[in-house]
């Protein structure tokens, strides 16, 4: 028998139809080791990096049922994904289920097709391990500058704060245009359209070509244009072509289906993940515009079916990054005769966006007409009028892909000198507007632009940064925090060479680089890491604890003694602090309203009063009141109401501690459920739980949808999936 590893259970289920009964397709549910949380205990930096794997909580079990399965076997083939982190998964594979390399082969298939897992499974090789050390130094590069200078953020800004190689630099992109914004002085001018009749009664809009800063002089053209004669000036058509834009690549897949299906790029991900587990699309994390012959082929023969066989023209893209070296092919479906796939909606729409994106490329060149008219008042000094429409005169590409070709605007033939009659005329007052803040596909455009991060990563990124509380997204913009700009500025001022463009896309290349065995693990981490650890110590010694952030405007005066104050940076933002804090605790919002301190009750806190002289206070929360210990975060002891505990409480046993009960919180996601016997015991899940226990990793089973009435609250488990668990009870 012959085991093949994969990663998800719904791709072993995919591929497990395509071969053979001597085959068994099992799951690792993603990666089954890590490093762990302490950063002492992960890399032995004098050792040479080297980083100290544990088996992930909770994959126990799926690694102790792997084992079993590869005694039983006769050889193991790892068919991981088709990159840097595939390949560092099947490594890991080996090492936590005890493989020789004899016995453990490497298989790739950029598609999950009949055709492609069985070359695959017939051209087996040796773990690469120029790509797993690739892999294996981001992850130790991440985990060493994130550990440094979220320590040091700790203990000079405010503690809870993160850092991150590439997440630090994203956010400095949305800070730089943010202070654009803040500096940026608008202006004012006004814009006058005349709505002018043809002697065919047809109408044109028409923009004067002149924008007056003044009302004065908007005011001075209407009443020149509404006396004069008008007629034609000028008219000028042009034919221009429009080309088809290559495959999708990661990066574009992200922006065009932000742009136009609303999806984030963590959405955009999840659902191409299962178009491709599910044998629709070729491996989706790639930074190459190229296509196989053979899909050029496919491609060819559907243009001609459907669209006719003077559209079809074989098109060549070249890869605009230096270093595409993710997966060897463009996002593409992997059998063009289909032009609908997928289960859900959201799948069906990104499946049609991949096809009519793929199809084009390999389509004619559109021919547009362009056609400039030009409206003018006859004998009088007024500037010139102006109206621009085009015409499509040949579809072409936009054929397979409409929604590209926008909406044409044509007017109506006109003649030089023609007379036209005026209908109406009006001025409005306007003001220059300030750059727009970025969306999601905007700044993963401009990561991929400044060479920030691969395309597994922009997704990630983009999720960490809203996560962390530095961005929030109103509408598509992403807007940063107060605490994200406190950070920005913090590192930008202390370490902007490391968080810099040339620094950050420079160990992009060098990562490469160890990727095609140009360059040594030990040494790139080395030279980094030596004299950044120099410079963590230097900045620790050399910055003092940050707590003033600019002072309050002069009126603004503290609620409890009316002396002045300055700003800080609290967990929800900056506020107003009185300048003797903490003598005096009186603050404001930056709106200038009075914000309530902790309120102390005379009680001695029961975890740590008698020693550490802990008293309990009353604290105002999001969430209301509650009582706390006066050391939070040092001791996090919170009492809370009897009736409203016993309200919240769901009876059901904390698996973990075993000794409390899971109860509903409030956090700033959201309600969860959690241990009773928090702070001992940090056990949560996301729903309810229903009190019964998951028959595969005996976590607790939770609530779940309308169609499921329940899943596991571990996220590794293939029962945490709704469609994974309905796929498994069919």
């Amino acid at each position: 028998m012959k085991l093949v590893i994969v990663e998800s259970p719904s791709k072993a289920k995919t591929i497990e139809k395509y071969l053979g009964k001597e085959y068994k397709v099992r799951a690792s549910v993603g990666h089954v080791r890590d490093l762990p949380k302490s950063n002492k205990k992960a890399i032995d930096i004098e050792g040479g990096f080297i980083p100290h794997y544990e088996i992930s909580k909770g994959k126990e079990k799926i690694v102790s049922e792997l084992k079993s399965e590869v005694k039983k076997a006769d050889e193991v083939l790892l068919a991981t994904d088709p990159d840097r982190e595939g390949e560092a998964i099947a490594w890991h594979l080996t090492q936590a289920l005890g493989l020789d390399a004899k016995k453990a082969k490497r298989v790739v298939f950029n598609e999950i097709t009949e055709r492609a897992v069985n070359e695959g499974i017939k051209t087996p090789r040796p773990i690469d391990e120029h790509l797993k050390e690739a892999q294996e130094a981001r992850r130790v590069l991440d985990r060493l500058v994130g550990y440094d200078l979220s320590g040091l953020i700790w203990k000079k800004v405010r503690y809870g704060l993160s850092a991150g190689r590439v997440q630090s630099p994203a956010l400095r992109i949305l800070m730089e245009r943010e202070r654009e914004i803040r500096a940026f002085i608008p202006e004012d001018f006004w814009v006058i359209k005349a709505n002018l009749e043809t002697k065919t009664k047809s109408q044109i809009e028409f923009t004067c070509a002149e924008e007056p800063k003044t009302e004065k002089d908007a005011n001075r053209i209407v009443d020149l244009a509404k006396r004069g004669q008008w007629q034609i000036g000028d008219v000028h058509e042009s034919e221009a072509t429009r080309s088809p834009r290559p495959p999708f690549t990661t990066s574009t897949l992200q922006q065009a289906a932000s742009s136009r299906l609303g999806l984030s790029p963590a959405n955009t991900m999840r659902l191409a993940q299962k178009l491709y587990e599910a044998g629709h699309i070729t491996y989706m994390r790639t930074d190459s515009t190229n296509l196989a012959k053979e899909a050029v082929g496919e491609i060819a023969g559907v243009v001609k079916s459907k669209y006719g066989e003077k559209l079809s023209v074989p098109r060549v893209f070249k890869t605009k990054s230096k270093n595409a070296q993710e997966a060897h092919e463009a996002i593409r479906p992997t059998n063009f005769s289909k032009s609908e796939a997928g289960n859900s909606d959201a799948e069906k729409k990104l499946y049609r966006l991949i096809w009519s994106r793929t199809v084009a490329s390999q389509m004619a060149d559109a021919k547009i007409m362009r056609t400039k008219i030009t409206a003018e008042v006859v004998s009088v000094d007024v500037p010139k009028f102006a109206a621009n429409g085009s015409r499509t005169i040949f579809d072409g590409w936009l054929l397979a892909d409409p929604r590209a070709k926008g909406e044409d605007v044509e007017l109506p033939k006109v003649t030089l000198g023609e007379s036209l009659k005026l209908l109406s005329i009006e001025s409005e007052g306007k003001q220059t507007e300030p750059p727009n803040r970025y969306t999601e596909a905007g700044l993963v455009k401009e990561l991929e632009k400044r060479g920030i991060g691969r395309p597994s990563t922009y997704a990630s990124i983009i999720k960490t940064i809203i996560d962390r509380g530095y961005v929030t997204k109103e509408g598509r913009a992403l807007t940063p925090t107060d605490t994200g700009d406190v950070v920005s500025s913090f590192l930008e001022q202390n370490f902007a060479n490391v968080i810099s463009d040339t620094f950050t896309a420079g160990m992009e290349e060098e990562l490469d680089e160890i990727a095609r065995g140009e360059r040594g693990y030990e040494k790139t981490l080395r030279d980094f890491y030596v004299p950044f650890s120099k410079e963590i110590e230097r900045k620790d010694k050399e910055i003092g604890k940050i707590t003033n952030l600019g002072e309050a405007p002069k009126e603004t005066k503290c609620p409890t003694c009316n002396g002045p104050m300055i700003i800080k940076l609290g967990k929800s933002g900056k506020f107003y602090s009185c300048t003797k804090f903490p003598e005096c605790s009186g603050a404001r919002t930056l709106a200038g309203e009075e914000m309530k301190g902790p309120e102390s009750t005379g009680r001695v806190c029961p975890k740590c009063g008698e020693n550490d002289e802990g008293v309990l206070v009353i604290r105002h929360g999001k969430y209301g009141e509650f009582i706390s210990c006066s050391r939070y975060p040092k001791c996090k002891y919170i009492e809370e109401d009897e009736a409203v505990k016993k309200a919240r409480d769901t009876g059901v046993e904390c698996p973990t501690c075993k000794k409390g009960t899971m109860g509903e919180r409030r956090g700033r996601f959201g309600i969860f459920y959690g241990c009773s016997n928090y702070p001992d015991c940090k056990n949560i899940i996301k729903t309810k739980p229903t009190g019964k226990v998951c028959s595969e990793c005996g976590s607790l089973m939770m609530e779940g949808t309308k169609t499921i009435p329940e899943r596991c609250s571990n996220r590794t488990c293939p029962n945490h999936n709704p469609h994974k668990l309905k796929a498994r009870s069919l």
